[in-house]
């Protein structure tokens, strides 16, 4: 018994020891808030967009395990297909659909609306979880820079045009997940589309920016609908989401950085726990116009207090979209004009 003892309490097994709980404990520790709340969704239609993987991919999975109606709305289909085979196998539940949806193209945001239009005539919660990070300067197929374009644009045009079944189908919710890079961001008034300069961290941060000032300004128009709208920042999560930012795919990250700091990073599962919270909590039925981040009511940035700049963001996102363009004047022509004012026709 003694030898025993004696070669647990060895430096050798001892001090591993010590790290490896250590380790478990600080990993758990940062998993953060977890919505525990039991619900029944039965019977409502849910949307979430960027289905096919991390965050998005385990809200969806929640969603179904409570029998809710979940269209996983994506780009890749082959892969969100394969995630929705998933959920189906995992939660026994039927009513999972995948629908092809690309943020980065106002047509295919049109075609996924009238598509699901066709399908449903309800919508309770819309999860806008999809999104792009720190990608080389490219443009949307309209002309947008594309983290704005996908990030914001493309999720602004999605939710405006499914406002109707929204409101009708109230008590009903819009969620939007945004990121605590918005406490860096600023939107460049002159230069919306970073025509005149590209920083991809400035352009990411300017993005999850406006998720916030939409969130914010759409809760005002929308007071006394019944359909709420809030933001979340889903912590620091091990996701695909930095498959674009070219540092994230060295090898000094992948052997050595990402190791180090593995234990701090939140699993998908942890990290979709405030969308989950923002989309089903019973509690929150009734709130719009927050900021949550662990499952918690949370302060946001100074800049995402100024309402000047929300409403000029709705206003040149509403001419980007077209949706200024009354529906009796939406003729072949006014289409035409939208085009030329886009920022596509401006980088031609």
């Amino acid at each position: 018994m003694c030898i025993f003892i004696d070669c647990l309490l060895s430096p050798l097994i001892l001090w591993p020891a010590i790290t490896g709980v250590s380790v478990y404990l600080l990993k758990e520790y940062m998993q953060g808030g977890k919505f525990t709340k039991e619900t029944d969704e039965t019977g409502k239609v849910f949307i979430v967009t960027g289905a096919n993987t991390g965050i998005g991919k385990e809200t969806a999975l929640e969603i179904a395990r409570r029998g809710g109606t979940v269209y996983m709305a994506c780009r890749d289909m082959s892969r969100c297909d394969r995630a929705r085979k998933e959920i189906i196998k995992e939660t026994n539940n039927q009513n999972i659909f995948s629908r092809e949806l690309d943020l980065s193209s106002m047509e295919s945001i049109r075609q996924f609306v009238a598509g699901f239009k066709k399908e449903q005539d309800r919508l309770h919660v819309l999860v806008n979880n999809a999104g792009v990070m720190r990608c080389p300067k490219m443009l949307t197929k309209d002309g947008f820079e594309m983290q704005l374009g996908v990030n914001h644009i493309g999720h602004f045009l999605l939710t405006n045009l499914l406002l109707d079944l929204l409101k009708k189908s109230a008590p009903s919710r819009v969620v939007v997940v945004s990121s605590l890079a918005h406490t860096r961001g600023a939107i460049n008034v002159a230069d919306l589309n970073s025509e005149k300069s590209y920083d991809e961290g400035l352009a990411y941060s300017q993005s999850k920016l406006a998720n916030v000032l939409f969130t914010r300004e759409l809760a005002k128009r929308l007071d006394g609908s019944g359909v709420t709208v809030n933001s979340l920042h889903p912590g620091v999560v091990d996701t695909e989401l930095a498959r674009n930012w070219a540092f994230f795919q060295s090898n000094l990250v992948k052997y050595f950085i990402k190791p180090m700091i593995w234990p701090l990073l939140k699993t998908p599962k942890s990290g979709a726990q405030t969308s989950i919270y923002a989309a089903l909590d019973p509690e929150l039925q009734t709130v719009t116009g927050l900021y949550f981040s662990d499952c918690k009511p949370k302060d946001v940035a100074a800049a995402a207090l100024d309402d000047a700049v929300g409403k000029f963001l709705w206003a040149e996102s509403e001419k980007w979209t077209g949706l200024n363009v009354p529906k009796v004047l939406a003729t072949k022509d006014t289409e035409n004009k939208s085009k030329d004012e886009s920022p596509l026709a401006k980088n031609d």
